[in-house]
């Protein structure tokens, strides 16, 4: 089982304990993340019908049990062959190994592990419930002095197949109840008889009735008494050695009418006034009235008492005999009363020596009595010096347990209060270890709205839950938590202390830049610089109209897109032009305006890769001749213009079927004007003729220099 995850939640990490039905592991609750403790059905059992349907049914009834000294049941269920159930996990020892190691105890703290006992048990018994199995192993103490009774209802599962193993009765038959030991129906009052039995252990040390087998146990608590508890430790006070004897009567008309009634007579029963109470009595016999005697044969003489009378009768007639008689001789009168007045004289003073050395040895055992000081709500530190002082000594060990209205390390409260003791005696302290505080989960990554919900299941309110604020994270989704106040494994307490959480609203995010028509290096370079990330797998090479290791388009995100840092781009990269691309080169012969002067030459194109391309500029003195490259693809026309000092020259075209068929044509010529010739001036757009450097606005030209009035492409 260790190592196993029961349910997809508890996760088995020990093995605690165990009993003739159950076995006991300490368990991890992964979906709580709490420590739990799981009792899983031994095999053999797990194959008796009935008992399975008892066992769910009793472990339900025992899950409705809500009280401070009762074990709570959180689960039960089902995994195969497993049949388990779920409990509170006690951090602490069974009553069983503290008798072990320190009993007889203080009857102060016997009292008072016998009052929570009884106060859980009243609890159960008003809801239907006999425990049947009261013992020192099933009563758990935490280390903060809690007692916790655990099994309950564990032992009505027992079926008519189960409740006697080889002719013993099934059960720790030296706390079985009169009623018990016979098998006959048990209630209330058996599990008051099985508490008394408790009681005696603890405050004796010892059980009351042992035998060499279990049927001879069990009938000695059918036939036998049992040693008084007082007789075997003198310092109980006769208030407690009466609750035990009441609790302990096999007639159970005689016990404890309920768990209630003797919860009320523990709660007093160390009240000053009642510690040396009378001895309580009761009008019959405990013991069975039918007994069976040994058969007596033979004379009265052959018994060993009649030989003894025998003998002794014989001793007195020979003393008789043995006496001298002196009837006949006359007595002294006279001298007759000196023998009593001898007589009483020494016994007067055998007496008076006697007196006088018993009032000498009590003397030496003579202790001085002291006030008990009153030191609730000092510190244990001042509390056990204040003692200490008086003559007292701490109990120990000191009872600690949470408090929520005594500080951390503060007496809360104490025995033998307001009372006058011998010097020594001991005080037993109750130290406050403040409220009772929890600890703070890891909600990093949790939900927010998930860790107000746990939260508020622990007790705290939600105004002492706050969300401070918001902030962006690389790591942890939107909507869950970055950091929390107190931290993770921090001692809180729930109904007082803030929760602070800083929830993430995911991962910060920025416009997409625009990376198409950069070379792939600059794109890489800005994209990384932003804190995006372009692998080498990301580069797709794609043949295009674009210059060879230019950017032609970007995924998932364009230009302007909301984009987080360490978000992936792939980048599409023109690998060159495609297959059927055809270039082609413009051959223009250029001439000046006028020549002899020098006119600045700006060429634009148009073609396959884009719309007017600034080609450049460039000034001439001279004719010359401008080659022109362009790309052209099927079914389009490349165009180049030409703009001769800011004024439109003249266009030229070429189809890509007339590129592809290879018919060469005659150069591209844009000669000199003549004087008083213009060129066709469009700077803005707009048509018109130019004549002298006048403009009709017509479109036609009136000088030398004419137009057919179409729109000529503007200089960028």
């Amino acid at each position: 089982m260790i190592g196993h995850e029961l349910a997809g939640r508890y996760e088995i990490l020990d093995r605690i304990g165990g009993g003739g039905m159950a076995l006991v592991y300490k368990a991890h609750d992964v979906l709580l993340n709490r420590k739990v403790a799981v009792k899983v059905l031994r095999q053999q059992f797990v194959h008796d019908e009935e008992f399975i349907r008892r066992f769910r049914r009793e472990a339900q009834s025992a899950a409705a049990l809500s009280h401070p000294n009762v074990v709570s049941i959180y689960d039960v269920g089902q995994e195969e062959d497993i049949h388990y159930i779920v409990m509170e996990y006690i951090d602490g020892s069974n009553l069983n190994e503290i008798i072990q190691d320190r009993a007889p105890l203080q009857a102060e703290e016997a009292v008072r592990i016998a009052s929570q006992i009884c106060d859980a048990l009243d609890h159960a018994h008003h809801s239907q419930i006999i425990h049947r199995d009261i013992k020192p192993h099933n009563i758990l103490i935490g280390k903060n002095g809690r007692v916790k009774v655990t099994d309950f209802g564990i032992a009505r599962a027992v079926t008519s197949s189960t409740i006697t193993q080889t002719g013993s009765v099934v059960g720790s038959v030296h706390y079985f109840s009169p009623e018990h030991a016979k098998g006959v129906n048990t209630g209330e009052k058996s599990d008051l008889y099985s508490l008394g039995i408790v009681m005696y252990q603890m405050l004796t040390g010892r059980l009351p009735f042992l035998g060499e087998s279990p049927i001879s146990v069990a009938l000695k608590h059918l036939q036998e008494t049992f040693e008084e508890p007082r007789e075997v430790n003198p310092y109980i006070p006769q208030s407690v050695e009466n609750i035990v004897l009441r609790a302990m009567r096999k007639n159970p008309l005689e016990r404890y009418a309920s768990a209630g009634e003797m919860l009320r007579d523990l709660e007093t029963c160390l009240q000053p006034e009642r510690l040396d109470e009378p001895k309580i009595s009761f009008d019959h016999s405990d013991l069975d009235e039918t007994r069976v005697m040994p058969a007596i044969r033979g004379s009265i003489a052959d018994t060993p008492l009649g030989a003894a009378r025998a003998e002794k009768a014989k001793a007195e007639a020979e003393e008789q005999d043995n006496k001298w008689d002196s009837s006949g001789l006359e007595e002294n009168r006279k001298r007759r009363w000196v023998k009593p007045v001898v007589t009483v004289g020494a016994t007067l003073l055998v007496i008076a020596l006697v007196f006088w050395g018993a009032q000498t040895v009590l003397g030496w055992f003579d202790i001085k009595e002291v006030e008990v000081p009153y030191v609730v709500n000092k510190s244990e530190t001042d509390a056990r010096q204040i003692l200490t002082d008086a003559g007292l000594k701490v109990q120990e060990p000191v009872v600690y347990m949470n408090n929520d209205t005594v500080p951390k390390d503060y007496v809360y409260d104490q025995s033998k209060s307001n009372q006058r003791v011998k010097v020594g005696s001991f005080i037993q302290l109750f130290v406050s270890t403040g409220p009772q505080l929890e600890t703070a989960a890891d909600y990093k990554g949790q939900s927010y709205e998930d860790a107000v919900t746990e939260l508020q299941a622990l007790g705290v309110t939600p105004d002492r839950i706050s969300r401070t604020q918001d902030a962006y994270s690389d790591e942890v989704d939107p909507g869950a938590i970055i950091s929390q106040t107190p931290a993770a494994g921090q001692q809180f307490d729930p109904k007082k202390d803030k929760f602070e959480f800083t929830v993430s609203k995911g991962k910060e995010t920025f416009p997409m830049p625009n990376v198409v028509g950069m070379t792939q290096k600059d794109a890489i370079d800005l994209l990384t610089s932003k804190g995006l990330v372009v692998k080498e797998s990301d580069i797709v090479q794609e043949k295009s109209y674009k210059p060879q290791g230019e950017v032609i388009r970007q995924d998932p995100y364009q230009a302007n897109d909301q984009v987080a840092k360490g978000s992936g781009v792939t980048l599409t990269v023109s690998s060159g032009l495609p297959d059927d691309a055809i270039q082609y080169t413009f051959s223009i012969v250029i001439s000046p305006a006028q020549a002899g002067k020098s006119s600045e030459i700006h060429i634009v194109y148009s073609d396959a890769t884009g719309e007017n391309i600034d080609w450049g500029k460039k000034t001439i003195n001279d004719t010359q001749t401008f080659q022109v490259p362009v790309v052209l693809a099927p079914n389009t026309e490349a165009k180049v213009s030409i703009f001769r000092d800011g004024q439109f020259a003249d266009m030229f075209s070429k189809t890509y079927d007339d590129a592809k068929s290879g018919v060469d044509s005659m150069p591209n010529t844009i000669p000199s004007m003549a004087p008083g010739q213009g060129e066709t001036g469009q700077t803005d757009g707009t048509q018109g003729t130019n004549t002298d450097g006048q403009n009709t606005g017509n479109g036609q030209n009136t000088g030398n220099g004419t137009d057919n009035g179409q729109q000529q492409p503007q200089q960028p």
